[in-house]
């Protein structure tokens, strides 16, 4: 049911390929037609290519023609099954060895019985399409229906005139009439009764009012040749064929077959052009050539043109540039980027060279101006690394030469009119060539920077001579004065804090008020040789009093912003360490509660003491109101419990009796700290409980009373049985000797410090080789006679109730199970033991 798209490739004696364009039914192949434009390389001939078709009766040996005259390979028909159609709709093929590239349609034959009488459709629209799309018509037409009046060319011709009609602005078309069976009647005869009957179908054939009067020379150039019978003279036929073929030879030069055609469609847009022609024919529209050669430039153009500009986006040194400019000034960046736009631009004008100018134009400039918009961003980022740069450099210049003790005025002129320049200079190597961008804001912003560089600098200086207390004397007096007061100041204020106490503003203000006093007792030395007025002296000494106070000020808020962490050591420490300064070890017995109470109530207190600056001899009660809201802890809970709606002390934003400009921490913020303070001490006090829990209980190493009594019921029949049975007290003794052996030799408490499974798989691997080596030892004393001796130290071993099997002075780890080691004095004891029991 469904039509199958045909494109071969074969070979003769040279490459030639084939394509079923359009169907029976009139569906345009176009898969098939790219893939033939791809293989002989059509898009890449510009203007230097060719299209010939050719029209005739069915079975008139058109393709038999075709191919002897360009080497293709369009289906024949046999003729021994009876004449009938071969060629259905239209196949296109690539002419073989013939320049510039030609490429030749085969139309399916007219007046064939397949179609019928009435069904001229196709046969009218293959016809108007190859008119429209060929340089070159070839009309197959037998010798002898020349000269009469009802023969098959004649509905052939009046079609082909008819149809050319419907071209507004139509081709210069080339009609070559091909006389097949050419009989005895010289060609000199035949071929003026044919232009007369040509002529005379023109005149008959109805034309539009703007060609009523327009000669057939101006819609086409007629050309006569003859061949002779493909079946009688068939090597006649090929000679005659291989003359005519070199006619095909540089056809489109001037002089050629096809050397005054106009409106040519580049060969890149003829795939398009052949596919909108064939749509307007079958929409059954006439032909405007001239606008579908616009329209045809309009879509090859734009397609040109984005398929550059996604070359430019994808360009390596392009994506390297964009990124480099990102991080910092790129060197060359305008000859680098003007050089790949240029290279972009120039393969958009190979490609598109053939297209309409008007067209062509206009795309172009829309491509640079997408180019241009994508680059721009880069070359902004470029200018600013230029100003930023300039800038930079500008103030280390004007800096050092204010420093070596050039006039301010000429310095800043001096360097403004230097790194201006340098910022023209820089900025000509950023210009792309191709834009035409103003950057003149780019260097108003960069004098602007300069000159409030250069403001603040003056105001600056100016504020430095006016502050110098207006006195004239060493200007630098003043500043060492005040460095040294800072000095005196900051240190001794931090330490204050550091350790803060009830006692830490009053020692604060005392530090101050010696410093200060120090301070102008200098200063009042330093000036009195000078003629000054009191008012200007107690000026300049309330203002370094003033000075004094703000240095206090200023370090009180610079420690407060550190309150927590100054809360946290001052936990850590209490919490951590005794009265002694000695850390704690949690043995079970310390009082952790109140230890915690104790640490937290200190760093309390030194919260209290930085929410505020007091070197004023007022009173507050901040303290009371901290410890009553965050560490009463059953006042709060009786009050939740009470639900009784309360007023929070701590819910303001300012201290009762404090001012806002001596304020440090708010209330809230005191609450806020205090609930992120005893969060990040949580840990500690968890890790103490933790702690002393372990402690006790790997010193709890008895088994609970109940479980003691429980022993004494349950094994009391054990117990008995053992007394009237002391044999068994001797087994066990012995066993208890044997095991006692085995975990000194295995040192199995040391094997489990590690972990129990590490324990268990290190005692598998030394228990059997333990055991052998203690009966190997057994073995080896039972055959040495006892001494009295080893009998007295295995008694005396006994009587200190120690085993003989140890080694008392020897440590764990020299006892190694796997060594299976015993000593020989030992040895002897526990072979002695055996022989007394």
């Amino acid at each position: 049911m469904g039509y199958k798209y045909y494109f071969n490739c074969f070979k003769e004696k040279s490459d030639s390929c084939s394509a079923h364009l359009i169907d029976g039914d009139g569906t345009f192949n176009d898969t098939g037609l790219e893939q033939l434009i791809k293989e002989v390389k059509l898009g890449e001939c510009g203007l230097s290519y060719a299209i010939v078709s050719i029209m005739g009766p069915q079975s008139s040996g058109k393709s038999t023609l075709l191919n002897h005259l360009f080497g293709t390979n369009f289906r024949e028909m046999d003729a021994f099954k009876g004449r009938s159609q071969t060629t259905k709709g239209i196949w296109m093929a690539r002419c073989a060895g013939i320049e510039p590239c030609t490429l030749v349609m085969d139309l399916e034959g007219t007046d064939g019985r397949e179609r019928g009488e009435d069904d001229t459709a196709f046969e009218k629209q293959s016809a108007l399409f190859a008119l429209a799309v060929s340089d070159i018509v070839l009309i197959n037409m037998w010798c002898h229906d020349i000269g009469r009046e009802q023969a098959a060319n004649k509905p052939l011709l009046k079609t082909v005139f008819q149809v050319m009609m419907r071209l507004f602005s139509p081709r210069k078309t080339t009609l070559m009439f091909v006389i097949r069976d050419k009989t005895r009647t010289p060609l000199e005869n035949l071929e003026p009764v044919l232009r007369e009957d040509i002529q005379k179908i023109w005149d008959s054939v109805p034309k539009p009012e703007a060609h009523k009067e327009t000669p057939l020379s101006d819609f086409f150039n007629v050309e006569v040749v003859a061949l002779s019978s493909y079946e009688e003279k068939e090597e006649q036929f090929k000679d005659q064929v291989a003359s005519l073929r070199q006619r095909f030879f540089h056809s489109i030069t001037p002089g050629g077959l096809a050397g005054d055609r106009r409106g040519v469609v580049p060969a890149s847009g003829f795939s398009f052009s052949a596919q909108e022609i064939w749509k307007v024919i079958k929409e059954n529209k006439d032909l405007d050539l001239p606008a579908h050669k616009v329209m045809v430039a309009t879509v090859r153009c734009e397609e040109i043109a984005n398929e550059k500009y996604g070359s430019f986006v994808a360009n390596e040194k392009w994506c390297q540039i964009e990124e480099a400019v990102e991080s910092g000034p790129v060197s060359g960046f305008g000859k680098k980027l003007s050089a790949i736009l240029n290279i972009s631009l120039s393969e958009y004008d190979a490609e598109a060279i053939y297209f309409d100018e008007g067209v062509r134009s206009a795309k172009r400039q829309q491509l640079e101006e997408k180019l241009l918009q994508l680059v721009q961003p880069a070359h902004q980022s470029m200018l600013s690394h230029i100003r930023s740069g300039t800038l930079e450099k500008f103030k280390e210049a004007f800096d050092k030469a204010l420093n070596a003790g050039d006039g301010f005025s000429l310095a800043a002129q001096t360097c403004t009119q230097s790194y201006m320049a340098h910022f023209d200079e820089w900025h000509a190597d950023a210009v792309i060539e191709q834009a035409n961008w103003d950057t003149s804001k780019a260097r108003d912003k960069l004098r602007r920077d300069i000159d409030a560089h250069i403001a603040s600098v003056h105001a600056a200086k100016l504020s430095e001579l006016t502050s110098s207390f207006e006195v004239q004397f060493f200007y630098d007096y003043p500043f060492l004065l005040l460095l040294k007061l800072n000095e005196a100041l900051s240190g001794p204020v931090e330490a204050l804090l550091d350790g803060a106490n009830s006692g830490t503003w009053a020692a604060i203000k005392k530090l101050l008020q010696h410093e200060t006093a120090l301070a102008v007792a200098g200063f009042s030395n330093a000036i009195s040789g000078f003629d000054m007025d009191g008012q200007s002296k107690d000026k300049l000494i309330a203002s370094l009093e003033n000075y004094a106070r703000g240095v206090v000020e200023a370090k009180a808020r610079e420690e407060s912003g550190r309150v927590l962490i100054r809360m946290k050591d001052r936990f850590s420490m209490l919490f951590s360490h005794d009265s002694e300064s000695m850390p704690r070890i949690w043995t079970g017995k310390e009082d952790i509660r109140a230890i915690t109470k104790t640490a937290r109530s200190a760093s309390l207190k030194l919260l209290s003491v930085m929410v505020a600056i007091r070197l004023d001899d007022d009173v507050d009660n901040i303290e009371t109101t901290l410890s009553s809201a965050l560490m009463d802890t059953k006042n709060n809970a009786a009050v939740k419990d009470r639900s009784i709606i309360t007023f929070d002390p701590l819910a303001s934003s300012s201290w009762e009796k404090i001012p806002s400009s001596r304020t440090l921490i708010t209330p809230v913020q005191c609450k806020s700290l205090w609930r992120q303070f005893r969060t990040e001490t949580e840990y500690t006090v968890t890790q103490a409980i933790s702690a002393q829990e372990a402690h006790k209980r790997n010193n709890n190493w008895l088994p609970p009373p109940w479980a003691i009594v429980a022993l004494v019921v349950l094994g009391f029949n054990e117990f008995m049985t053992l007394l009237r049975n002391p044999l068994y007290l001797g087994v066990i003794f012995v066993g208890f000797l044997l095991i006692k052996a085995l975990w000194v030799q295995l040192d199995i408490s040391g094997e489990f410090r590690n972990g129990a499974l590490p324990g268990l798989l290190s005692l598998s691997s030394k228990f059997l080789p333990t055991i052998m080596n203690l009966l190997k030892r057994l073995a080896e004393e039972g055959q040495n006679p006892a001494t009295a001796d080893s009998q007295r130290n295995a008694t005396k071993s006994f009587q200190n109730g120690s085993s003989p099997l140890s080694d008392s002075s020897s440590s764990p780890s020299s006892s190694s199970a796997s060594s299976g080691v015993i000593s020989p004095q030992n040895g002897t004891e526990y072979s002695n033991t055996l022989k007394d029991d």
